[in-house]
């Protein structure tokens, strides 16, 4: 029997250990028997009248079992991951963690995208007809095309594609701007959604580790890594959203924690500015930077600055007159002019839930378990943090869902809220077990199914 020293923290118990495991197992088999039951119900509802829209419930796939170029080396890093990931994670100096975590999810999400070979796995992904690039020529004189944008969001004759119409100009002038430095066509977009989403990774790190403590932000490093989201990242523009979203909270965690509060609040509350104009449903990130000023112990001193640089991207796109609340007000009229207004809210209200727990796997089910446990538990600080921060980005979360502007597809749009529960996994115990889970199910995803956007 073990009999605790003065001062150190008392071990768990087996019995207390193989309870928290079993509730976690629980806690992942309920997200498992959601999908299934949105799955069974979904498919009956596509038999009975084809209102969802979607091949393959609750996502956006159809059944089509393959291999490809990706194959290998995805798995190859899967096992590295598992194997070594939660070792490299403790041992790495901090800095080196981070392009550590970033470099290995970089490589997950393009061996992910390379299952689907170059062409149809990335150059392709962003120049079908509802992307982006379909829409490069008619920027030819861009504040003219902004002074005009409003004029083609509602469905007509020259309405844009359905996600230049479903988001702001600023995704869509990213991307032109991207061909005009030269880096056009489908696979420089490719590997730029790529770059910029598996970044969020290293934000959320530093995140976690300013407002609660290195120790969990190392222990969360190999499940941001090994995201079953990434099968959505590479390579949809909502990459690119969640690069930037997870930014500008990283920078604002930076700033209420006194490191450099100025500088970091400004590019925080840039980048926030940013993410309003890269999609309308990322102003609910001013939950998640609520909770972090309230997490931070010096919320007031950067905030003069970080409202400064959140003025900035919707004074430029003022200036050059695109007008975010009336094109907002037109999306939706577009939304409910399509598909949005036939997919019925009462199937997706509770399906989108079981399309997040394709992007966050099966161990982040078992995490939020725990996080419940350590906001109502007499948790040490660090854990209490850990679990307000994942907390503002469920509430999120369900906002969106509840707001009934996300119906179907979630498994893509919800990407930047996804990754900031990823670090509730620092909770876990037996973490390789967890990995292995969060991997095999993005293999299977992968290649089982063909999905898109």
């Amino acid at each position: 029997m073990h009999v605790s020293r003065p001062g150190e923290v008392p071990r768990p118990s087996v019995c207390a250990v193989n309870r928290d495991l079993r509730r976690d197992l629980y806690a992942a088999a309920a997200a498992a028997l959601l999908v299934v039951t949105a799955a069974v119900v979904g498919t009956g509802i596509e038999h009975r009248n084809r209102s969802l829209y979607v091949p393959w419930p609750p996502l956006l796939a159809k059944w089509e079992p393959h291999i490809g170029p990706g194959t290998p080396a995805a798995i190859a890093v899967a096992v590295a991951v598992v194997i070594y990931g939660p070792t490299l994670a403790t041992r790495l100096p901090w800095r080196s963690l981070l392009f550590a975590a970033w470099g290995a999810g970089m490589a997950w999400t393009w061996s992910l995208a390379l299952v689907d070979g170059w062409y149809r796995g990335v150059a392709q992904r962003l120049t079908t007809r509802n992307e982006y690039l379909q829409v490069i020529g008619r920027f030819q004189d861009i504040p003219q095309t902004l002074r005009d944008f409003t004029q083609h969001i509602v469905s007509g004759p020259h309405d844009w594609p359905a996600h230049v119409a479903g988001h702001p100009a600023g995704a869509t002038v990213t991307f032109v701007l991207l061909d005009r430095i030269g880096l056009g066509g489908g696979g420089w977009a490719g590997a730029f959604v790529i770059t910029v989403g598996t970044s969020a990774a290293a934000a959320v790190l530093v995140a976690v580790r300013a407002l609660a403590d290195e120790q969990s932000a190392r222990r969360a490093a190999p499940f941001l890594v090994l995201l079953p989201g990434a099968v959505w990242v590479g390579a949809s523009a909502d990459g690119y959203f969640t690069g930037v979203a997870a930014w500008a909270v990283a920078f604002l965690a930076l700033a209420v924690t006194g490191h450099r509060p100025r500088a970091t609040g400004f590019v925080s509350g840039l980048l926030l500015g940013l993410t309003a104009y890269l999609s309308y449903g990322l102003t609910l990130f001013a939950l998640i930077a609520a909770a972090v000023l309230l997490l931070g112990p010096r919320r007031t001193r950067p905030l003069p600055f970080l409202l400064a640089g959140l003025a900035v991207v919707p004074a430029v796109f003022t200036a050059l007159g695109f007008n975010w609340w009336e094109a907002y007000h037109l999306l939706v009229t577009r939304y409910y002019q399509g598909v949005g207004g036939v997919r019925p809210y009462s199937y997706w209200v509770w399906a989108n839930l079981a399309c997040t727990v394709f992007i966050v796997g099966p161990a982040t089910a078992a995490a939020l378990r725990r996080t419940g446990a350590a906001l109502v538990g007499r948790s040490p600080s660090p854990a209490l943090r850990l679990a307000v921060l994942t907390t503002a980005a469920l509430i999120a979360i369900l906002v969106a869902d509840v707001s009934g502007m996300s119906k179907a597809e979630t498994e893509r749009i919800w990407l930047p809220f996804a990754v900031w529960l990823l670090p509730a996994c620092a909770f876990l115990t037996r973490q390789r077990a967890w990995l292995a889970a969060q991997a095999v199910l993005a293999l299977l995803v992968n290649h089982l199914l063909w999905t898109w956007w």
